[in-house]
């Protein structure tokens, strides 16, 4: 639907259908510039800037027709996102946890046909790259395993100028509006008035506010599914989220959306372990890059174009200026167009992974923006971030700038913060802090909607386009699209993520959301929870069963390799000496690595008395560490193991994990203690210095995990 701005049909309705505004005057009066906002005073008020100018639309940016440009006039959203750039001193607000690498990327071929960038035509040229892959909602010093939406930015040094693509491992976005996008993120981070909970989305500020947004419906799908743990950095798809256009040297346009692929292909952690690596290794992402690409297993990802014209997204059911939906690939197809490697660790944390600065308005000729409302905004915000890092937006607070009248907003901290404003809501829409203030259509401020003829008549006007109106079908597909594994997995996460959500209303709502995508999805959520079923919630649209697409599916198309993987093979005093290296030879040639865990860190001693080095102590070396497990004793080592509660936790959370594990006869009492039936489960292999064990046992290790193991560890619910 890439229709001129210009040629827009006019809207039905502007602002936010159905919501009334609260027009009661705010109960304290006097002077503005009163710093503790009590309980008692000012909470009944109207929405304002922070000169003290009533808001009459919090939800939308000013732009220009109903899919035009976001204007840069719009100054209350530049006050808005100044603010919000500027709360956290000195980290970043959000990707503040980050790793990089140094690499170079190749075209295949010239692309000059769609693009006159100079990066893109010659596949004899090498640009250089830098790229950035980090969490979003917590801090520098967080942990590297939670869920989480994880960034993926990509600065490309071309002989034109730097070039930016500024992505996620997600392809859709929460928001449609930039307008939203310090809600969001106020909402998802520690709740103001505790500090707590760090790099986390199960608490209430974040329920209660995407509860009230159903345009996050189908981002929360995605941050629901695997895709939120993934299992390396190395093995992580990545996204442009946004339509951008190419340009070519005659001047024709056409539209794209950028992906990215690691050759090895993508790989997710299961919930449990993820939960275990954070706390047996804060650091797991961060040191997993940084070793492959100390030992020379360099991280490789593939681009992929979306390539598309106006006939093509006018036929489309959604809009391609909405960051909330993506082309799925078999209606669309990816064009691999080069290849992206990454050779270099950085050579100084701060000075490179710190100090990066991306930016989605870097562009070089040939790249350019649609009119993508969240695109608009970023382009304004991620510079403002970038310029002062350390800023000082309480400017407004110094007496000589403070206004006369009452002012109060959702903006918060930063640098000479004097106001001090409680409560734990930081955001709008809420529905916890019922005094809070709220947008005022009345009284706000109106834009004058200048009429532009040599644009087709359009108005400056904030508005969203009934086309951005269906927030679910895509949602539905998303779960439609899944294995019945990611689709428990998504159960469960929902599940986790409201059970720590402390108001039943907030549940009960998002139930109701869960209940739109698929009944099934809100009922087994429902049950999980032990609560009544609630009604479905009342879509602007109704939501469309579109075919599913098996390209959003982790499990779908996931390869069968060990490429990247690594293999923990457990040895005691004893342990035979051709079987451990007849293993360690296949897996190194099937191109995964191996990792020695023995009783203690000093090694063991072999059946024929050589030493074998130990790369962890089995305390500190626990199998959610590996991708799979060989368990290989001697009958005298293994009668020690059964007596350790280290080695029995990790027999019995390989298991757990779903793993391939193999294991040499000698084990089976170790199975006893762990109360593992071997004979019970396909994913468990006996090895007995045989090739054909051997054989078997990395064969199936190549299809990663036994999702059939799956129901029997996690209980009945798993199996609905």
């Amino acid at each position: 639907m890439a229709k001129d701005p210009g040629k827009s049909k006019e809207p039905k309705s502007s602002g936010s259908p159905g919501k009334k505004p609260d027009p009661t005057i705010p109960a304290h009066t006097g002077h503005g510039g009163e710093l503790h906002q009590t309980a008692s005073g000012n909470i009944h008020g109207r929405l304002t800037t922070n000169q003290g100018v009533v808001i009459a639309d919090n939800q939308n940016s000013l732009r220009l027709g109903e899919r035009g440009p976001t204007l840069l006039e719009d100054f209350i959203l530049r006050e808005k996102i100044t603010h919000f750039d500027h709360e956290r001193i000195p980290e970043r607000i959000v990707h503040a946890r980050g790793s990089a690498a140094h690499g170079y990327f190749q075209v295949y071929e010239s692309l000059s046909t769609i693009t006159k960038a100079a990066f893109l035509q010659n596949p004899r040229e090498r640009t250089r790259v830098f790229v950035r892959f980090s969490t979003v909602a917590g801090g520098a010093g967080s942990i590297d395993t939670p869920r989480d939406v994880r960034g993926f930015a990509v600065k490309f040094y071309t002989s034109e100028g730097n070039f930016d693509l500024v992505g996620n491992n997600i392809p859709v976005f929460f928001i449609q509006d930039a307008m939203k996008f310090p809600d969001l993120v106020h909402a998802v981070k520690m709740e103001p008035d505790r500090g707590f909970p760090q790099a986390a989305s199960a608490h209430d500020t974040f329920w209660d506010f995407v509860s009230l947004t159903p345009e996050s419906m189908h981002m929360l799908m995605w941050a629901m599914s695997d895709r939120a743990i993934p299992r390396s950095f190395r093995m992580m798809e990545g996204f442009g989220v946004h339509t951008f256009r190419l340009i070519n040297a005659r001047g024709k346009a056409k539209f794209v959306k950028f992906h990215w692929r690691p050759t090895i292909g993508a790989a997710s952690l299961i919930w449990d372990e993820a939960v275990k690596l954070g706390g047996a290794d804060f650091d797991f992402h961060r040191r997993d890059l940084w070793d492959a690409i100390d030992k020379g297993h360099f991280p490789e990802f593939e681009l992929g174009l979306q390539v598309f014209d106006e006939d093509f997204a006018e036929k489309l059911d959604f809009d391609i200026l909405d960051a909330t939906k993506l082309i799925p690939e078999e209606i669309l197809p990816l064009q691999m167009v080069g290849k992206l490697i990454l050779d270099r660790n950085p050579d100084n944390f701060f000075a490179e992974t710190e100090q990066v600065a991306f930016h989605p308005g870097h562009v070089v000729p040939g790249i350019d923006f649609t009119n993508d409302p969240l695109l608009q905004g970023r382009l304004f915000s991620y510079l403002d971030t970038q310029l002062i890092r350390l800023g000082g937006p309480n400017f407004h607070e110094i007496p000589i700038n403070r206004p006369v009248c009452p002012w109060r907003n959702f903006q918060r901290d930063g640098h000479m913060r004097m106001t001090v404003a409680p409560g734990e809501v930081a955001y709008e829409p809420n529905s916890i802090a019922k005094d809070a203030p709220r947008e005022c259509p009345e009284t706000g401020f109106q834009t004058y909607p200048a009429n532009y003829p040599a644009d087709g008549g359009s108005e400056k006007r904030r508005i969203r386009a009934e086309s951005f109106a269906d927030h679910y079908s895509q949602a539905r597909l998303f779960w439609a699209s899944m294995t019945p594994p990611e689709q428990q997995h998504i159960v469960s996460a929902f599940s986790f993520e409201l059970g720590k959500v402390a108001r039943p209303a907030i549940r009960q709502r998002m139930l109701g959301h869960l209940m739109t995508i698929h009944p099934e999805l809100g009922q087994r959520v429902a049950t999980t929870l032990g609560m009544e079923r609630t009604e479905p919630a009342k879509p602007a649209v109704k939501p469309r069963d579109d075919k599913p697409s098996p390209a959003l599916s982790i499990l779908a198309k996931a390869p069968k390799t060990l490429q990247g993987r690594k293999i923990g093979l457990l040895v005691t005093d004893g342990s035979e000496t051709d079987l451990i290296g007849k293993l360690k030879r296949q897996i190194t040639s099937a191109g995964a690595e191996t990792a020695i865990v023995a009783p203690r860190i000093g090694g063991v001693r072999a059946s024929d008395g050589s030493h074998i080095a130990a790369d962890h102590a089995l305390y500190a070396g626990p199998s959610v560490l590996f991708d799979a497990v060989a368990i290989l004793p001697s009958k005298e080592g293994v009668v020690a193991l059964a007596q350790e509660a280290a080695a029995i936790d990790w027999l019995r959370d390989a298991f757990a994990h779903l793993k391939i594990i193999a294991y040499h006869t000698a084990a089976e009492l170790l199975f006893e203690k762990a109360q593992i039936d071997v004979a019970a489960d396909e994913g468990i292999v006996v090895l007995d210095g045989n090739t054909g064990g051997i054989g078997t046992f990395l064969d199936m290790a190549k299809q990663q995990r036994i999702w059939a193991r799956e129901p029997s560890v996690r209980g009945a619910a798993a199996s609905k």
